[in-house]
């Protein structure tokens, strides 16, 4: 997508390990049905400086994926919808931010100095609107790049990507599960119900317990994935849930879609 060049020098942000780790991600499918993270095309792309203050892909030539959408019947909308009873999940437009904290933000937690088996993880997540009660584990990238998922032998569990922040430091904290499995429904079967003004609970293992509050939610193509939306930097402490939706393929074992909640951190003890 074309990117509008900045009319005088903008400030650079301090990138998080997930821009530093891996400057764009993609979401893919997998055999349980949970979007995967895949390193992305736009890696290869130089640079250029959108005004933003974050690095982007350089726009290629030919139509975007957001032109060629725009162009028919229906319009991708400018921002990530508010979700809700009754309302139909959609993708935003590719070059949408993301959205608006829905309530007032709290200053995030400073990242921690302890290294190795010291260090802060996220260790349960709740959500009580639609039942979720889970042990969150680690995930992280394999030598392709795909971001790996809860094992299908537990679908109860969730995962963080340990390479993103800690829930409750300053970036986009990202935690993934399955939507289901062979043997039925699993920890983030609902979380398409979810919508703006919902709460988060993040349990820490140093005691911190932070909360986040819903700002949108969207589903949106694995062709077509938000990478700078979901993973780009932030000011302030985020959150993202990822599983899947859409259609499943009983062939290939994949959904079509994935279904990603965002949400700002509006509390914290501990």
């Amino acid at each position: 997508m074309a990117e509008e060049q900045p009319t005088e020098p903008q400030p650079t942000q301090e990138k998080t390990p997930v821009q530093r780790a891996l400057p764009a991600l993609l979401v893919a499918g997998s055999l349980g049905g949970v979007g995967l993270v895949m390193v992305s095309l736009l890696s290869l792309a130089p640079p250029v400086d959108d005004g933003s203050g974050e690095p982007v892909a350089a726009p290629q030539p030919g139509p975007s994926t957001v032109e060629m959408s725009n162009a028919g019947a229906f319009v991708l909308p400018p921002t990530v919808g508010p979700g809700g009873k009754d309302v139909p999940l959609t993708p935003a437009r590719l070059d949408a931010p993301p959205p608006l904290a829905a309530v007032p933000a709290v200053p995030s937690i400073p990242k921690s100095k302890a290294k190795g088996k010291s260090a802060p993880t996220p260790t349960r997540v709740k959500i009580p609107k639609i039942k979720v009660n889970a042990p969150i584990g680690s995930v992280t990238v394999n030598k392709k790049g795909v971001l790996g998922t809860p094992p299908l032998s537990k679908p109860n569990r969730t995962g963080w990507y340990k390479l993103s922040p800690v829930p409750g430091e300053t970036g986009p904290a990202i935690i993934n599960g399955h939507v289901s499995t062979r043997s039925g429904p699993a920890v983030f079967d609902r979380l398409r119900e979810l919508a703006k003004g919902d709460q988060i609970y993040v349990y820490r293992s140093d005691g911190k317990v932070t909360r986040f509050t819903v700002s949108g939610i969207e589903q949106t193509s694995k062709t077509a994935f938000p990478t700078k939306r979901v993973y780009g930097n932030t000011g302030d402490s985020q959150l993202r849930l990822i599983t899947c939706g859409g259609v499943y393929n009983k062939t290939t074992h994949h959904y079509t879609d994935n279904i990603v909640v965002y949400a700002t951190l509006s509390k914290k003890k501990g």
